[in-house]
């Protein structure tokens, strides 16, 4: 059973390191086809920026996209951008919760454990009740 919590560690460790590294690579494909896209995005940090601020939907408007493919282009960095930084927070908020979750767990099993002893208990008096009964009522062979 202890093996159980540190695997759901692992797993959800991996899970926010995959999405990190996607949002990266999202933003970094973004910054870099807005450079190639639009003519008025000089620089890649430029590009970088504004695949930034559009994705997190901030948009200050210092740098914004100029062309009607560039334009396009943002709907897409928007729309994936919001799918990826909410996998991100997701993931971030799984590691939160994730000791609450095992702990709760916990007291669920050590409820249940309770439980069941207290139904054995229940099923063995049963059961002397039973033999006491059915030695009364049986009939004596002396």
């Amino acid at each position: 059973m202890r093996s159980h919590p540190r695997r759901l560690h692992r797993i959800i460790q991996q899970g926010l390191i995959y999405s990190l590294l996607l949002a990266v690579a999202i933003l970094g494909l973004g910054g870099v086809g807005f450079w190639l896209i639009d003519p008025n995005i000089l620089t890649l940090s430029d590009g970088l920026w504004l695949a930034f601020t559009t994705a997190a939907t901030v948009g200050f408007g210092d740098v914004v996209p100029s062309t009607h493919a560039s334009r396009a282009f943002s709907v897409v960095v928007v729309l994936l951008g919001l799918a990826v930084l909410s996998l991100v927070t997701a993931s971030l908020s799984a590691v939160f919760v994730e000791k609450e979750v095992e702990d709760e767990e916990r007291q669920i099993e050590k409820d249940l454990m309770r439980e069941i002893r207290h139904l054995r208990h229940e099923v063995a008096d049963l059961r002397r009740d039973i033999q006491t009964l059915s030695a009364i009522d049986r009939p004596s062979d002396h």
